[in-house]
């Protein structure tokens, strides 16, 4: 067993000599009333329990690793049986000569000689005491294991996260960023405008999307941050409907999520057409539910389709990715619809 581990499982030396002085205590008063001989049954245990914990250590830490675990099962068995079959004799031999010529009061009559019944009994007797030591170490293992497992799984869970977050923000600011680069070689006036909402959204991204949620209200506020950025940029030919319904109030989403489905819109939407452009946001919140729609115009006819489908499917692809990471499959479902123009509503827990 490992003495020196520093996980939730660990077992100490201190468990070792409480678990054995308890398992002592309890043989020992056990056989004293067997017997009626309580300094019988203390002497008898003292000459004995060395004999079992030196089995049990030398099957966990010796047999086990070497021969079982190596998938060596005949050997395993044969040495098992071999250095209980040695133990008993030994017992025998020292009960005999330190403690009564009468080995096996409990049997069926007391032997001075070895006898194939008293082997045999006592040979059960010690596969009993190991069985139960070594159920309680695999069983220990096997929750560390598990708890290992987890712990990995977390921290895998979380890593992607992050990158996939991590992902968002870079896209977003390269986008917005070219945006500046065209109103500042126009001299527009829009150009500061631009800079300090950009300023306010790369606040929000930096500071307020490192925790797994993030307050629904925040999460729209954010969304009409971009909005507006765009607004600025496209001016009166861009239409934005967005409504809201419902309760919005101490509800919770995974950060910067839905920005990706706008961010798409704008992208892939608004910016491969020409004159004026509609885009129609709904927050819908029903019970325990955001119902999200967004929806956008196709790009114009002259880009081929299979293109849009692809470059439009990577934002998208990291929209699924953090949605099947972050949420159980009942959580949330989201379809996605491109007839005659691009929707995609999303149904998603807030709570």
């Amino acid at each position: 067993m490992n003495f020196e581990s520093n996980h939730l499982y660990k077992i100490s030396f201190w468990h070792h000599i409480i678990f054995w002085s308890i398992y002592f205590l309890f043989n020992t008063f056990r056989w004293g009333s067997y017997f009626n001989d309580y300094l019988y049954s203390l002497k008898t245990n003292l000459l004995g329990f060395p004999i079992h914990i030196s089995l049990c250590y030398f099957n966990i830490l010796f047999l086990m690793p070497k021969f079982l675990f190596k998938r060596k099962y005949t050997l395993y068995i044969s040495l098992f049986f071999i250095a209980i079959f040695l133990m008993v004799v030994t017992k025998f031999n020292l009960t005999y000569f330190l403690i009564s010529n009468e080995v096996w009061p409990e049997g069926p009559e007391p032997i001075n000689s070895l006898s194939l019944n008293y082997v045999l009994d006592m040979m059960i007797g010690e596969v009993y005491v190991i069985t139960f030591v070594t159920a309680i170490k695999v069983t220990l293992d096997f929750l560390e294991k598990q708890k290992l497992v987890a712990d990995l799984e977390k921290t895998q869970l979380e890593t992607e996260l992050l990158f996939l977050k991590a992902q968002v923000s870079p896209h977003f600011f390269f986008n917005t960023l070219n945006n500046i680069h065209s109103l500042a070689l126009e001299k527009s006036e829009k150009t500061s405008k631009i800079i300090l909402r950009l300023s306010e959204l790369m606040r929000y991204l930096l500071y307020e999307t490192k925790s797994k949620r993030q307050s629904l209200i925040n999460e729209i506020q954010c969304i009409q941050n971009y909005l507006d950025l765009e607004k600025i940029r496209h001016d009166e030919l861009l239409q934005i409907n967005m409504s809201i319904s419902g309760d919005i109030q101490d509800k919770e989403i995974s950060p910067i999520l839905l920005l990706t489905f706008v961010e798409n819109a704008f992208k892939h939407g608004v910016n491969k057409n020409i004159g004026v452009k509609k885009i129609d946001i709904d927050f819908t919140i029903k019970e325990d539910f955001l119902y999200f729609t967004i929806t956008n115009p196709l790009p114009a006819v002259s880009e081929n389709k299979s293109t849009f489908e692809h470059s439009s499917g990577i934002g998208l692809e990291n929209v699924k990715k953090r949605l099947t990471l972050g949420y159980n499959k009942n959580d949330y479902k989201l379809t996605i619809n491109t007839n005659d123009k691009f929707t995609v509503e999303l149904k998603i827990k807030v709570t």
